[in-house]
């Protein structure tokens, strides 16, 4: 008699391509990059750090009521979406804004999206930073944690039915690994053999949970294997890594009409959100440490400026310029006028049944009755 082992007496390797002072680790096989390519990579990362930081402060300022960065993790986002296809279609969580900007979303529709105003193609009944955007298949953000993977799974198994050479991604967070949709995504992608690259990003925290309070296993990869799923883990942190990473799981994925896992170790340096103080679960020189010695952002630039790519010059007139363009677009976004309160309840059917016309006309006579406890720049 023979029992399988809870664990293995040895980790599972993290691929890697940079060091972390962004030197190339000697004789490491990865992906080629163009020159072009790994500027914008730079460009978006740098972008999206800028972005998040002004806008930031904008909910702080009670300017929007909500929003949640994606500091310490910026090399995730971004060169996974520069090794993909605008064709595949992309399910994310909440720390994918890099996706989007990869892919042409402009600053303009960041800042209207996070107002609520006219402009924002959920027309302002979704929270700040659940960006979504049919033109560049992206699947609007939604909160619940998890569901996006059962819905990934389906949507591949089409992809796969319609002989379509591309593939979907999913990401998610650990803190999703402990939901039941983490679990039923996969068996079902890999029974269906779907075309779908699930990446978990392994930042450590779930809100304030920490990875050790969630699994006893050996992180996420590791699962994989027990729904039959190819599996890496990558670093998290450096862009080239990742980039290789996702560049050959997408092959596999469309070439052989199979799901593949992706855990990237990384860190949450930020707050979980703007409604969390992250220094009262975890230490500080914990935070000042990743956000330093181990910057995703500080270790491209390394590289790209080390190979004659990029220069002091370019940095300075890069990070003026986005922040210019940050601070226009939220004026903006600000005086673009809201969406009228009629928009509650479109979009859903094609005729209004009885229920939600009278909730219509509910709202519309109180307003009336109370005009000074409703917004005087919404319009009924």
């Amino acid at each position: 008699m023979s029992f399988i082992s809870e664990s293995s007496q040895t980790r599972v390797p993290c691929y890697r391509v940079l060091e972390d002072d962004g030197d190339l680790i000697s004789d490491c096989d990865f992906q080629q990059v163009s020159k072009e390519d790994a500027v914008k990579m730079y460009s978006n990362m740098v972008t999206l750090q800028i972005m998040d930081n002004i806008f930031y402060e904008a909910q702080r300022q009670g300017r929007i009521s909500f929003y949640l960065t994606s500091a310490g993790e910026e090399a995730i986002s971004i060169a996974s979406a520069a090794a993909l296809s605008e064709q595949d279609i992309i399910l994310p969580q909440y720390r994918e804004p890099g996706v989007l900007l990869w892919r042409g979303f402009t600053l303009q529709e960041f800042a209207d999206q996070c107002f609520g105003n006219k402009a924002d193609y959920g027309k302002g009944r979704q929270m700040p930073i659940h960006y979504g955007s049919k033109k560049h298949n992206f699947f609007t953000i939604s909160s619940p944690i998890a569901t996006q993977l059962p819905q990934a799974a389906g949507i591949a198994y089409s992809l796969k039915m319609d002989n379509k050479k591309a593939c979907v991604v999913s990401y998610i967070g650990d803190g999703g690994t402990s939901e039941g949709d983490f679990h039923a995504g996969l068996n079902f992608a890999a029974v269906m053999e779907a075309p779908v690259i699930f990446f978990c990003r392994n930042n450590g925290w779930a809100i304030s949970t920490n990875v050790s309070e969630q699994f006893r296993s050996d992180g996420i990869v590791v699962k994989g294997r027990a729904y039959g799923i190819r599996s890496i883990r990558v670093d998290g942190n450096d862009a080239l890594a990742v980039y290789s990473a996702v560049s050959a799981a997408r092959e596999m994925a469309i070439n052989e009409q199979r799901p593949i896992l992706i855990e990237a170790l990384t860190y949450r340096v930020g707050h979980h959100s703007t409604s969390d103080d992250s220094t009262k679960y975890r230490q500080l020189d914990e935070i000042v440490y990743w956000k330093k010695a181990r910057n995703p952002v500080n270790r491209f630039r390394n590289w790209v400026q080390n190979i004659g790519w990029w220069s002091e010059q370019q940095e300075t007139q890069l990070r003026n310029s986005v922040r210019k363009q940050l601070l226009e677009a939220i004026q903006v976004a600000e005086k673009t006028e809201k969406p009228p309160l009629s928009e509650l309840f479109t979009d859903v059917y094609d005729h209004p049944p009885s229920n939600l016309e009278e909730q219509g006309k509910h709202l519309r006579e109180t307003v009336a009755r109370h005009p000074k406890d409703y917004p005087s720049d919404i319009s009924v």
